[in-house]
């Protein structure tokens, strides 16, 4: 019986560990590492994402005037976003995202934040279906539905670039037909 009990325990245990997905998990790159999978701004506390995390979101001032606008929009929405630490685009624009989203007040619960690699895929296929050309991207989703997406720069700044997709203005992306 004690057997029993022991497989049963153990099968429960090895299940629910492949159910959760690791956070902020590190492989080798080059002569570096990169995050791979999902991630959250913890992640980017560490070395050697914090050389470029950590002043690139201290120094960014984000529109305020902007931000008051967004505040109610933001409700109901989630946001995936796509990004990769090796690419010089993702350094820029991840810290000012984070920025925005703090002085929106944005629950971070609501963004799922994946760290691809150079090709833009995971090993979980967080991707998959999606079309992740060029990283950053940011999707905005309300009620399940793709809003409009932010890929790889913003047309004016991220703060107006997120005001129009949340306002439903008419908006196309950097790589937008």
């Amino acid at each position: 019986m004690k057997k029993i009990a022991f497989l049963l325990g153990l099968t429960v245990f090895i299940a629910c560990q492949q159910n959760n997905d690791p956070i902020n998990q590190t492989v080798p790159y080059e002569d570096t590492i990169i995050l791979l999978g999902k991630a959250d701004k913890n992640g980017f506390s560490q070395a050697p994402f914090n050389t470029w995390f950590q002043p690139n979101y201290e120094t960014y001032q984000p529109n305020d005037s902007v931000i008051m606008q967004m505040k109610p929009l933001l409700k109901g929405v989630t946001i995936k976003a796509f990004m990769g630490t090796w690419c010089s685009d993702s350094q820029r624009e991840t810290p000012h995202f984070y920025k925005i989203l703090n002085a929106a007040n944005f629950n971070l619960e609501h963004l799922t934040l994946i760290a691809v690699n150079d090709e833009k895929t995971t090993p979980q296929e967080f991707e998959k279906g999606l079309n992740i050309t060029n990283v950053p991207t940011f999707i905005f989703y309300k009620n399940g539905q793709e809003l409009n997406r932010i890929v790889e720069y913003p047309m004016e700044s991220l703060e107006q670039d997120m005001l129009k997709i949340l306002e439903k203005v008419p908006y196309k992306h950097a790589y937008a037909e």
